[in-house]
């Protein structure tokens, strides 16, 4: 099954941004397009409007006049359903209410030809429920484009329970010829990104509720250490608060209530006190000329130790030996077995440990957690966890360490699994379990996740450089602080794990 025809007419019904941006998309990639609004003459507003962004694009040199002139061609605006009885495809961006996209289908199914290729564009709804409504439900597939449609590349391509492989093959095939980057997944809430996300978001709202640390650290660890280009709060602002708790509420109802996916109380009570985030002017963060800008809590200065001493294995941390020796720093090796997890002790007899999913105050040691890291030699900020039996003394010769390493030093809380690290393996087991119930395949998972929401690393990818085994297992610790059925591992990835120990 090959991609629509350009010479086939694709019509956009629904004409606000997400409409109009769908419309642009296929009109520059060279279709006939109509554009269709319930309400009058928004259609021909929202075709004057794309004129007018497709100016911007000539003037900007990455569209020719000539073909500004053509598309100009291929644009209008229908005044009924009836205008788009020989369209190839027509892609729905209308309210997110069942009823209504089920009611618009039903009546497109008495206008449009047996082999129109029928999409909707929705994010929160089930396109099974929607194509539930239709004579011809085969024909029906999901098609989310993410917001702006013509700078974003990602485009889910969502088969309904009855979707038939040839629609969804059409689907994906033109999406790929207007220059988008189409995957593949199965109808679920939340689809892939949306549904193996949210751990971005809800980790980040549980520490702030633990008081763990402040939002503007949280952001800043996230983004410095872990590698994310927003932190979690900044992102929901620009995101709408109450967009995001919408999602995040629609995907725990449809997982009927699941704990993994448990909504935040500060979050609700954000959105019902009407903080928004930026097109409200206050949220997480105060927006405006003279708001103050949050800053995150950093460390004072303090003198690095001598020397410190390595006993056995820092695995993901392992960059670090090398960073502290070019600092000038001597290195002792420790009588550890090397392949065990280890440990960095500084002269006070504190030691230095990476997050492993437990309670600092559980070491019978006096243990400083710092957190995990994309890139430890790139990373600027790192953030450390003191148990209550870290001297004062203990707690500077860790800063230290960490500043002369070039690193800005974050103080938080002590809590299991910290930030950076208590994200990802949530982020990896979700991915897994997306994979492991054939939501979508893992390359497919590892795209959408980058080209989704911009991440770093697909999290099946940061998986594999972690390994499945050590996630389960740190996962399996914050289960026992955590005794809610939030952490425990997947079954999709507690098999994974078990294939990596004995490969």
């Amino acid at each position: 099954m090959t991609a629509l025809e350009l010479t086939s007419a694709v019509a956009v019904v629904g004409t606000g941004t997400m409409g109009q941006g769908i419309a642009q998309v296929a009109l520059v990639a060279g279709h006939p397009v109509r554009l269709y609004d319930a309400a009058p003459d928004r259609a021909k507003a929202a075709a004057d409007a794309i004129g007018a962004r497709l100016d911007r694009l000539v003037e900007k040199g990455r569209l020719s006049a000539e073909d500004r002139a053509a598309a100009d061609g291929r644009l209008t605006a229908a005044a009924s359903l009836a205008e788009l009885a020989d369209c190839g495809l027509v892609v729905e961006a209308v309210l997110e209410q069942l009823d209504v996209k089920q009611r618009l289908f039903q009546d497109l199914e008495d206008v449009v030809s047996e082999d129109c290729l029928l999409a909707t564009n929705t994010s929160s709804l089930s396109v099974t429920a929607i194509a539930g409504a239709l004579r011809e439900p085969g024909r029906f597939v999901g098609l989310h484009f993410f917001n702006p449609a013509p700078l974003l590349p990602l485009v889910e391509v969502v088969s309904g329970f009855a979707t038939d492989g040839s629609a969804a093959t059409r689907a994906y095939e033109t999406a790929k010829a207007w220059g988008k980057t189409p995957v593949r997944c199965a109808d679920t809430p939340g689809f892939v990104v949306n549904r193996v996300a949210r751990p971005f978001y809800a980790e980040a709202l549980r520490l702030y509720e633990e008081r763990v640390a402040d939002p503007a650290t949280i952001d800043a660890v996230l983004r410095e250490c872990g590698g994310f280009k927003m932190g979690p709060f900044e992102l929901t602002d620009l995101i709408g608060q109450d967009v995001n708790e919408a999602v995040t509420r629609s995907v725990w109802d449809s997982f009927f209530q699941d704990p993994k996916f448990t909504p935040s109380l500060a979050q609700r009570r954000l959105v019902e006190s009407r903080r928004l985030g930026r097109k409200s002017g206050q949220g997480w963060y105060a927006y405006g000329d003279d708001a103050p800008r949050a800053e995150p809590h950093t460390a004072d200065a303090a003198k690095a130790p001598e020397s410190v001493v390595v006993d056995g294995d820092l695995f993901p941390a392992d960059a670090l030996v090398d960073l502290i020796r070019s600092a000038g720093i001597r290195i002792k090796r420790g009588p550890g077995v090397p392949s065990s997890p280890g440990h960095i002790e500084l002269p006070s007899g504190t030691r230095l440990a990476l997050a492993d999913g437990s309670a600092a105050d559980t070491d019978t040691e006096p243990t400083i957690h710092f957190d995990l890291a994309l890139d430890y030699r790139a990373a600027t900020r790192i953030a450390l966890a003191p148990s209550s039996r870290v001297s004062e003394q203990g707690l500077k010769e860790a800063i230290g360490l960490f500043q002369a390493l070039g690193k800005k030093v974050s103080v938080i809380g002590h809590t299991p699994g910290m930030i950076v690290a208590r994200t990802v393996w949530m982020l990896v087991d979700f991915a897994h379990d997306a994979v492991g119930r054939e939501v979508a395949r893992a390359e497919d998972v590892d795209t959408a996740m980058r080209l989704g929401v911009n991440y770093p690393l697909g999290p099946i990818e940061w998986g594999r450089r972690l390994t499945a085994y050590r996630v389960a297992e740190a996962l399996d610790l914050l289960h026992d602080e955590y005794p809610t059925g939030r952490y425990a591992p997947s079954q999709a990835l507690r098999r994974q794990a078990v294939r990596e120990e004995y490969s």
